[in-house]
């Protein structure tokens, strides 16, 4: 069975609780629950790793390669600054698949560039908690 990683940034531990508007009112918890139950729906064992460090973020990456055979990652505010987040993801060379709930590029000016968007295989934004699904459907497309 295939493995797929999904790695989630800074502050999407609080999804349900901050910006309701935005990321709507499910908790990350459940949404967590969803996106496994989806990628085990889907021939694929998952885990769900969220932090707010930039360096775990990182450290979790590395140690996809030889244990993951793909990864969704919402690396939030990071996918806009962190060069150390996209030097690590290509470094692993396994399919990375950006995603964001929210639409990044109908939202504040500095969102709109994702440093990480190079080294992605592609870029999945706003759908809510669908974004996952879809990414899990990209990777299951491209293995």
């Amino acid at each position: 069975m295939k493995k797929i990683l999904i790695i989630l940034g800074p502050n999407l531990n609080m999804v349900g609780v901050r910006e309701k508007g935005i990321y709507g009112e499910e908790t990350a918890s459940d949404i967590e629950k969803q996106i496994i139950s989806y990628a085990e729906s889907n021939g694929f064992s998952a885990e769900v790793f969220q932090s707010n460090h930039e360096g775990d973020l990182i450290d979790k990456i590395h140690s996809a390669k030889g244990s993951f055979d793909g990864v969704v990652i919402n690396a939030g505010a990071l996918t806009h600054y962190s060069y150390a987040l996209r030097d690590a993801i290509a470094c692993v060379k396994i399919p990375f698949v950006e995603v964001h709930m929210s639409n990044i590029h109908a939202r504040e000016e500095f969102r709109h560039t994702s440093v990480i968007a190079p080294v992605c295989v592609g870029q999945i934004a706003g759908f809510g908690k669908n974004s996952y699904f879809l990414a899990i459907n990209a990777l299951k497309d491209l293995m």
